[in-house]
């Protein structure tokens, strides 16, 4: 018998998953090296734009880049249809555990190109986009997934989500809020209802700071694992139990960016999240002035004795 995905076996495990969501911009190899060495179980890509992605060399070196250890992981495509979602998972199927189908980006460009949230309008289409990126892919053992928000009408959500499951979809990640709540309090009885309502296994997305916030998600919703965005970039740490970004943490991103030879801007922007419950504003100030990575080491260095070797 042919073993199941890995991602999917962490999901019908007895044990809450913890994943770290697609962040443009964010939740590139290093960020996903950094937390995986903090209890991460799963790491997403970026949204990676499916039609750029297959037709352009140098977007592709760009957008992806993984390591051996980058595992598991799921990338993470905006597709507005199915011959792009599935040209492009055929590009990424030896370097990846799965794809992911971005149905809940609430941008208005998305949404304009067809992408994100517009899709989750279209239950009929992201019937026919899994489907036939399922039949492209040789690899059974390979997941696809959608990540989606809910509707005013939590039924038209729960139609979506049996559809998508209908077509072959590994399990569902659900942003518990409509397209156009940000930063309001998560529909929890939502997922719930979602979770209820499908044998898949079902994603909880919302307001993941802690792991107790994690623990009080799965109480109220019951759900297979939780995914976290602003939580996880202010503090990679959360998932290991720390309440703000330790000191051990920055000096491995410290480490791991020397190695992977980031640019500075992502390098020094992770540093501004990372470092901003544990600094004063007057230094958080001077740090965001700073302009380049010897500048950020030499801070480092006199602030919280980081050196990198």
């Amino acid at each position: 018998m042919q073993a199941e995905n890995i991602v999917v076996e962490l999901l019908k495990s007895n044990k809450l998953v913890y994943m770290s969501a697609p962040m443009v911009r964010y939740s590139k190899l290093p960020f996903r090296s950094l937390v995986r060495k903090y209890g991460c179980d799963v790491a997403f890509t970026p949204m990676i734009i499916s039609e750029s992605f297959i037709k352009s060399e140098k977007a592709r070196a760009s957008e992806f880049t993984t390591v051996a250890s980058d595992r598991p992981l799921i990338v993470q495509f905006a597709a507005s249809n199915a011959f792009d979602l599935a040209d492009a998972t055929e590009l990424i199927v030896p370097y990846a555990d799965g794809v992911d189908l971005n149905c809940g980006c609430p941008q208005r460009w998305a949404m304009h190109e067809g992408y994100g949230a517009h899709l989750i309008n279209h239950p009929e289409l992201v019937k026919e986009m899994v489907r036939h990126t399922r039949s492209k892919i040789c690899n059974e053992n390979f997941s696809i997934s959608i990540k989606i928000r809910i509707h005013n009408d939590i039924n038209t959500t729960v139609d979506l989500c049996r559809k998508a499951e209908a077509a072959g979809v590994s399990w569902i990640t659900v942003h518990g809020r409509t397209t156009s709540e940000k930063h309001t309090p998560v529909h929890y009885d939502a997922i719930k209802t979602i979770k209820d309502s499908v044998s898949i296994p079902v994603i909880a997305n919302g307001n993941v700071f802690t792991v107790d916030d994690a623990q009080e998600i799965y109480d109220k919703t019951n759900v297979d694992g939780v995914m976290s965005a602003r939580g996880i970039l202010r503090n990679p740490a959360l998932y290991a139990g720390y309440s703000k970004t330790p000191i051990c943490c920055v000096e491995d991103f410290v480490r791991i960016t020397s190695e992977l030879e980031t640019h500075f801007t992502p390098f020094h922007r992770h540093l501004i999240f990372m470092l901003e419950k544990i600094t004063c504003k007057s230094d958080r100030e001077f740090f965001c002035s700073l302009r380049s990575k010897d500048e950020v080491l030499n801070y480092l260095h006199d602030h919280h004795q980081i050196l990198l070797e």
